[in-house]
């Protein structure tokens, strides 16, 4: 069972999500907030595997909010979006939030994205990821705010992998290019994402534009 805490303001647009989410048996809603600050309260009290969080929000807007759920670790973000990407949703990315999740999301798609992001992984869908990627591309060139450095703990294939999640590139697209299993695709995910001390493909994704690999 997947306990999920929705977090939107609009009760209307909260109600379908609580009502698209029990429509399944393996999924739970424990929770709902109307805004940021009862959002990090109720994640606190209930605990919940997953948060579904929408950005704009009153008291505490929803970036501000991941910052603080994830920072303690009270639980993962999947953070609802129209795409109106800016600095303070890379933040929130940076901070851990497991990725985005577009509001007009057919039903089935939104139970899949919980789910992919329950079991770990951590990365709604490819297009999604690429979307965040082409944004992310057309920002003015700056200083990497991570030191290049912590790259230096990564194997040849590793970095292989870590430049095809910066693509946005799925597991079985990254096997295609790289010419390996799937399995050990996945293997390869996970043992980056540990030693960059990373929570999701997402960041990995940020973190490979961010550095230009």
């Amino acid at each position: 069972m997947i306990r999920v805490l929705v977090a939107e303001d609009q009760s209307a647009v909260r109600a379908g999500l609580v009502l698209i989410l029990r429509s399944t048996p393996d999924i739970e809603v424990v929770g709902e907030a109307a805004d940021g600050e009862r959002a990090v309260e109720l994640a606190r009290l209930l605990r919940p595997d997953l948060v579904l969080m929408d950005v704009q929000m009153p008291r505490l807007d929803g970036v501000s909010a991941t910052r603080r759920i994830v920072a303690e670790r009270l639980a993962d973000v999947l953070v609802l979006t129209t795409f109106d990407l800016d600095e303070y949703v890379f933040g929130a990315l940076r901070a851990g939030a497991a990725g985005f999740l577009l509001k007009n999301t057919e039903a089935r798609d939104l139970l899949e994205a919980v789910r992919t992001v329950a079991r770990g992984e951590g990365i709604v869908a490819p297009a999604v990821t690429r979307r965040l990627i082409t944004e992310f591309a057309a920002r003015p060139v700056r200083e990497p705010k991570t030191d290049p450095a912590v790259l230096d703990g990564l194997t040849r294939r590793e970095r292989e992998v870590l430049s095809c999640v910066g693509q946005g590139l799925s597991n079985a697209e990254i096997a295609g290019r790289l010419q390996m299993a799937e399995g050990t695709v996945k293997t390869h995910v996970s043992r980056l994402l540990a030693k960059l001390e990373l929570r999701s493909r997402v960041q990995a994704a940020v973190l490979a534009q961010e550095l230009g690999i």
